[in-house]
């Protein structure tokens, strides 16, 4: 997540979302670690794809049934997955091409877990989480699109009740507790709605030019 180095320091700490505060607050946990890595001459879009990695393992488990397995997966990855940006604002050289990296992954990440449990219900012939599961997956991808299709035309959309980090949030209890049709069934609403909340904040910004 390496969007998790982009924070303006100047926003207002009323005005702050969780993800801002995640943010804020995970860079005393993760500059020595991201230090480390640097001095080790690992570089970042390297941790991208060992994040990427462990959310294929993640995802192989979580196909298999072994749901509370693969959550616990995605929460040991969690600080991985947050250190490429770290590395890369440490070097002095943050990238388009890094950030870009770093999106796409992000988006692969979450499709190979949501087409995992897809499997597993899919197999089970439990039809309400595989459904759930698709949906999940479809509105994750929405969320993104729609904001990255709002910045191609020059407008910023970062609104919604379920960015990646409150999704993640939501996931990962829901998994380690052994509920995934429940978590699923949160997450497949929410994506939606947020993907809605965008639409009509681009609706309105393009309306008031």
């Amino acid at each position: 997540m390496r969007a998790i180095e982009t924070v303006n320091e100047s926003i207002r700490p009323d005005r702050m979302s969780l993800s801002d505060l995640a943010r804020k607050h995970a860079k005393g946990f993760l500059d020595p670690i991201g230090s480390w890595l640097n001095g080790l001459g690992i570089p970042p879009n390297t941790v991208t794809l060992l994040g990427l990695a462990g959310h294929i393992v993640s995802a192989y488990f979580l196909s298999r049934g072994q749901v509370q397995l693969g959550g616990l997966i995605i929460l040991f990855m969690a600080p991985v997955d947050a250190l490429d940006g770290t590395m890369a604002r440490l070097r002095g050289d943050p990238s388009d091409w890094g950030a870009f990296v770093d999106s796409v992954v992000d988006r692969y990440s979450e499709l190979f877990l949501f087409g995992g449990m897809l499997y597993f219900f899919y197999t089970q012939e439990n039809w309400l989480g595989a459904a759930l599961a698709y949906l999940t997956a479809a509105g994750s991808i929405l969320v993104s699109y729609v904001r990255a299709r709002a910045q191609a035309l020059g407008f910023d959309v970062q609104v919604g009740i379920l960015t990646r980090l409150e999704r993640y949030l939501i996931l990962v209890p829901a998994l380690v507790l052994n509920q995934p049709v429940i978590g699923l069934g949160i997450l497949a609403a929410g994506t939606q709605i947020t993907a809605l909340q965008r639409i009509f904040a681009m609706r309105r910004q393009a309306h008031a030019q």
